[in-house]
């Protein structure tokens, strides 16, 4: 560019004035964009503020959060149930009465977070001395492993878990749980069940429970800690606690290897009580795993010996082949197949149908059977339900046992309780068909009136058969085995049962299963019991071998003490029916 061209330049960006004092002043336009830049600078500075406010609120959020999540329990997935069933609830269970049988109460359990556990030996250390029988070795294997979740200990005391707090260990925490807690401990064990460690049912009602949709529902994380709805029971408490005592006094004083003990209201099929000894206490079943599981009033089959012969009575009576004014030759032993049949009581002479019942003679009852046949004797006991699996809301139930093929010598042994095992439940259950006017009614361990008893009962016997029989157990009753099971007032009858164990294949003299099946009061029954006594010492002289001195002073013991509370009022008139006056 010439200088000429710049001076242009320079004239066109000057401006000259007069400064009033015939000087020349001189100034320079000022930029055109000088404002814009001035806005532009201050929404930049807007900017900033608003993006150091956002930072602000959001690292806000995140503290407070943080906070949060530093106050509430910690997150932990059980390597054993998930973590929204630890608090879930069981129904209570209650007896008839409103009694409590069982209920959760609330409980910790010991965690550990291993991959937040500093020192694993350290931290086994001071656990140890708050919980003594720490299995060390187990524990650092759980406390050393990668996983970040491991059970420790379940269900802890309070004490125990104030005490691990104070301890102050990295990486150990505790869960809240709900815990199974049975008031009664061993008293009605076998019908309630247990729990376990997990609050899920493994026996008696408690497994009933859970088969019945609880379990269910629990897998699919449908449960929560919302108290349910209670389940009532038949049970009697009160009598459940009058059978177990008669129990545990039995077997102190027979030295036996269990007992048992049932109560069945006739009408409507309930099981007022229930017991087996040994039994366990259901807040610690392992401790009792070795010999105290098996309920042998459902779950233990045997051979029930001359309490059978009630029902060969019966089935001959049912048939119409036989009448109670009949008469057997019982004068001479049975021989069949190398086996010789004799009676135990033998009278060696002719016997009446009653007289067969009262010397529990086996030849008159074989001749009985016989003359109902092998095909009518088995079609009569699976008629009357002793031949097949009970149905009951309890699980523990066993399958009676029977020949693979009927004979004639299966069929007369059996007449007598000899060759076919069933549960000693199954046969009350029997016996209450033989006094309610003949009908099987399954047995219940929940509430039921007559009225729906009715409707699931079956008719297998004629009234006029079930009215024979109230008659025999009471003619046996007075005159018979039945005589220590009587009580004033309450007039018992019923049919004792003495069998000869078999062992190695082989009966043995020595040890013996004792029964005795009775109904009160028998005029008009109200109750059947049926008592068990499994290996009584029989070499101490008090006639223990045989059921009447054994099994039926039991009944008399639960009668005596249990009539009042069942509703059963007193009579003390004229002992004997008017049938039994007559004969």
């Amino acid at each position: 560019m010439s200088f000429l061209s710049r001076i242009m330049l320079l004239k066109s960006q000057a401006h000259f004035s007069s400064d009033g004092k015939g000087g020349v002043s001189h100034s320079v336009k000022k930029p055109a964009f000088e404002g814009s830049g001035k806005r532009k600078g201050e929404l930049a500075r807007k900017r900033v503020g608003l993006m150091i406010a956002g930072f602000a609120v959001a690292y806000g959020v995140i503290g407070g959060r943080l906070v949060q999540y530093g106050y509430a329990q910690p997150e932990t997935v059980s390597s054993i149930m998930p973590a929204d069933r630890l608090m879930a609830s069981r129904p209570d269970i209650l007896d008839r009465n409103g009694e409590l049988l069982a209920t959760d109460i609330r409980t910790v359990s010991l965690f550990a977070e291993p991959h937040k556990v500093v020192d694993p030996d350290e931290a086994i250390e001071k656990l140890s001395t708050v919980l003594t029988d720490l299995d060390m070795k187990d524990t650092y294997k759980k406390l050393s492993s990668k996983s970040h979740f491991q059970w420790l200990r379940r269900q802890l005391t309070p004490k125990q878990q104030s005490q691990i707090l104070a301890l102050g260990i990295p990486g150990i925490g505790f869960r809240p749980e709900k815990r199974r807690f049975y008031p009664g401990g061993s008293t009605a064990s076998h019908i309630v069940g247990y729990v376990n460690i997990d609050n899920r049912g493994m026996a008696g009602m408690e497994k009933f429970i859970d088969n019945q949709g609880l379990a269910d529902l629990a897998a699919l994380g449908m449960t929560s800690d919302t108290p349910l709805e209670p389940v009532k029971l038949s049970i009697d408490l009160r009598v459940q606690n009058i059978v177990r005592d008669v129990l545990v006094g039995a077997i102190s004083k027979f030295e036996a290897l269990g007992a048992g003990a049932v109560v069945i209201d006739v009408h409507t099929g309930e099981v007022l009580a229930m017991g087996s000894l040994p039994d366990f206490d259901p807040n610690n079943p392992a401790a009792s795993a070795k010999e105290g599981w098996l309920n042998r009033m459902s779950n233990g089959t045997f051979e029930m010996g001359s309490t059978f012969k009630s029902f060969t009575i019966a089935m001959g009576l049912d048939s119409g082949k036989v009448k109670l004014t009949d008469s057997f030759d019982a004068r001479a032993p049975i021989r069949i197949g190398g086996f010789t049949i004799k009676d135990f009581h033998g009278k060696n002479r002719v016997l009446t149908v009653p007289e067969i019942f009262q010397y529990s003679s086996n030849i008159g009852t074989a001749k009985v059977a016989d003359m109902v046949g092998i095909e009518g004797h088995k079609e009569f006991l699976t008629r009357i339900g002793l031949l097949s699996k009970m149905q009951t809301e309890l699980p523990e139930v066993a399958m009676p046992s029977q020949p693979r093929q009927w004979k004639k010598i299966n069929s007369i042994t059996i007449s007598f309780g000899h060759g076919v095992s069933t549960t000693p439940l199954q046969t009350a259950v029997a016996g209450v068909a033989l006094v309610n006017g003949g009908k099987l009614i399954e047995p219940t361990f929940l509430p039921r009136t007559r009225e729906q008893a009715d409707l699931v009962a079956t008719q297998v016997l004629q009234p006029s058969t079930s009215k024979d029989m109230r008659f025999l157990f009471e003619w046996n009753g007075v005159n018979g085995s039945g005589r220590n099971a009587r009580v004033d007032g309450f007039n018992v009858g019923g049919k004792t049962g003495t069998a000869d164990k078999v062992v190695n294949g082989r009966y043995v003299g020595d040890k013996n299963f004792n029964a005795f099946l009775a109904a009160f009061p028998i005029d008009d029954p109200k109750y059947v019991v049926l008592t068990v006594i499994d290996e009584p010492r029989t070499d101490k002289g008090n006639g223990a071998a045989l059921a009447g001195n054994s099994a039926a002073p039991m009944v008399a013991d639960i009668i005596r003490r249990s009539a009042a509370i069942l509703g059963v009022e007193p009579n003390f008139g004229e002992v004997g029916s008017e049938l039994l006056v007559s004969y």
